[in-house]
């Protein structure tokens, strides 16, 4: 439902923070701040999110000094989110002041420890101090005879030594001088162990700032919703010299009862009406839950406008079902079905896989399904297996079929391409539908014309290959289907436009779509091409495991790393594929025959709580 709602400016900030406590309503608003205002409180609100991400994800357990942290307690007084940022800080530049310290501790050791205040007196006598590091090769025992030369330190590879002489005197010695040190080791040490106990202490403040997750959260959601209220009143009209302020929203038919009583409790003015195309009202999904699953790759995508179809109930069969081939293992389906269910129970942690154990479960459902098809199990052929038996064999899609004036095909190929046809007739049956609803079916004779040829021509040369139809019967059939689908493409594309200039268009329609459709079709052999590769690889894997296994025990090890650590990377790999290629066939081939646009706007209410 649309709502229009007219009030005093006076009373617009009361009433919004009504409608954020409804929290159903989505308030026409700007999408990004508009003002410095507006873009203070996103960078308030981002601040709060980056310190909730940033402790959420510390653990200290497997620190060095992870015993010490845990023990030190740190008093937090104002805002945490502060509190947090300059630990942060903080920590960075001693980490950066640590390594400096370490690295002067090495390269102070060699000259132990002095007095540098006596050395410095020195000076004051007219004396001076040079230094030296040279490589051992090149410390020519004579210069100890030549030069007023003391050895302070040597290795097996370098030889550390000072020369003390006159200021005045002139001096020349065969290797430079290298840099005196500021200090002494023990002065670079104490400097470390200030800084790692410092170290030590940000630790433990940000560890005792975890107590505040909840508080932070409350800091963030307050942010949000006030950027949201303020986004709301920066996109609201006005009249009467602004004395009055005007907004619209949209809600969920379901609340409308609901919000009507509230609105007459509020007393304010409102008109109420169903939502137009022209509108273009927010989008919220309906689905149950197993297409709900699915719902991210239609968000990736973009949502549908007002008119369009939802694609979800179509995108989440095929999508498991082009996943579940592209794995083609029956094996890995069970692997990740129980990392799906492992997801769920918060047994596996995986921060990119948050919250998505039920599509990994799904998936893993339909690539064992799919797998056992198929005919295979970790790379193992179950149609050849002697334990199968035969009643599940026969159900099996493998090896190859002949088809007459064609040749010997892959059956699995075939059922790719047969699927892939399938699916973009689908499309085509969804976007003449669509179209015809949104522009009407006069606007949409080419597009009926398109899916009438491809649609019937697919059905007519099933029954031909199946010999359904006599051979007058086909003919006849092929006449009607042609003629009919000529007409709609070439004559009547474009109602009330010049004959000649509908069959040119009609012409260019006719290559973009020969080309475009072959094409399209072509795509869906990367089905059985990963499939195939993915099972040819695990069962490279198998015969190498086996070909290391002997008779003795100790043999046994190899053999398990091997298939373990192969068909490990062969499920990422694998899974890397039928993530990205699904993907692909749906926007690109799906999508693109289906005329999905996908350019709403979704469902965002104005409420409280944003999480």
């Amino acid at each position: 439902m649309k709502y229009s709602f007219i009030l005093l400016t006076s009373e617009k900030d009361g009433f919004l923070e009504q409608l954020q406590e409804l929290g159903v309503v989505d308030i026409s608003r700007s999408v990004k701040p508009v003002d410095q205002d507006s873009s203070a409180m996103l960078a308030k609100a981002s601040r709060a999110k980056k310190t909730l991400e940033f402790l959420e994800s510390i653990d200290y357990t497997k620190d060095a000094d992870a015993e010490a942290i845990a023990k030190t307690t740190i008093g937090i007084d104002g805002d945490p989110v502060a509190f947090v940022e300059k630990c942060q800080t903080r920590l960075a530049e001693l980490n950066i002041e640590l390594a400096a310290a370490r690295k002067q501790m090495d390269a102070r050791l060699p000259w132990g420890e002095y007095d540098k205040k006596a050395i410095d007196s020195l000076s004051d006598l007219g004396y001076k101090v040079r230094y030296y590091v040279v490589d051992k090769k090149r410390f020519d025992q004579m210069w100890a005879g030549q030069y007023p030369l003391q050895v302070i330190e040597e290795d097996g590879k370098k030889v550390w030594f000072v020369t003390v002489t006159p200021a005045s005197e002139e001096y020349a010695f065969p290797v430079n001088e290298v840099p005196a040190p500021a200090d002494t080791y023990a002065a670079a040490k104490a400097d470390a162990e200030r800084c790692q106990q410092e170290i030590i202490t940000c630790k433990a403040g940000l560890l005792n700032a975890k107590d505040y997750i909840p508080a932070i959260k409350e800091i963030r959601n307050s942010d949000l919703a006030d950027l949201d209220r303020y986004l709301a009143d920066s996109a609201r009209g006005s009249a009467a010299e602004d004395y009055v302020t005007v907004f619209t929203g949209f809600a969920p038919v379901e609340n409308d009862e609901e919000l009507v009583a509230s609105f007459d409790k509020m007393g304010i003015l409102y008109i109420k009406e169903e939502a137009a195309e022209d509108d273009n009202p927010p989008i919220k999904l309906k689905n149950n839950w197993f297409t709900r699953q699915f719902e991210v790759f239609t968000e990736m995508y973009g949502m549908p406008v007002y008119s369009e179809f939802d694609p979800t109930p179509i995108v989440a069969p095929f999508y498991l079902l082009f996943f579940a081939m592209c794995m083609g293992d029956a094996g890995y389906g069970i692997v990740l079905l129980l990392a799906g269910i492992m997801l769920n129970k918060g047994w596996l942690k995986i921060g990119m896989f948050e919250g998505l154990g039920n599509i990994v479960a799904l998936l893993g459902v339909g690539t064992l399904f799919v797998g056992t098809v198929l005919g295979t199990f970790f790379g193992m052929s179950l149609y050849e297996a002697a334990w199968v038996p035969q009643w599940l064999k026969s159900c099996m899609i493998v090896g190859d079929i002949t088809i007459p004036g064609i040749g010997t095909l892959n059956i699995q190929m075939i059922l790719a391409m047969g699927i892939g046809i399938f699916h973009i007739c689908l499309a085509m049956t969804v976007k003449a539908l669509c179209f015809t609803k949104r522009f009407g079916i006069k606007e949409n004779i080419a597009t009926w014309g398109w899916l009438l040829l491809i649609v019937g021509g697919v059905i007519l040369a099933l029954l031909g290959i199946g010999k359904v139809l006599s051979p007058e019967a086909m003919k006849w059939a092929v006449i009607v289907v042609g003629g009919i689908s000529a007409l709609a493409i070439y004559i009547f594309n474009t109602p009330g436009r010049n004959p000649l200039i509908n069959i040119g268009s009609g012409l260019w329609d006719t290559y973009n779509m020969a080309t475009g459709i072959l094409g399209d079709v072509l795509s869906y052999l990367r089905l059985f091409a990963l499939g195939l590769a993915g099972g040819m690889l695990g069962q490279a894997f198998n015969n190498l495991a086996l070909s290391v296994k002997g008779d003795g025990i100790v043999t046994w090890i190899p053999f398990i790393l091997i298939l373990v650590i192969g068909h490990v990377m062969n499920i990422l790999l694998s899974g890397l594929g039928a993530f990205v290629h699904p993907m692909r066939l749906t926007f690109m081939e799906y999508f693109k025959n289906a005329g999905y646009e996908g350019k709403g706007a979704a469902y965002n209410p104005l409420k409280t709580n944003k999480d």
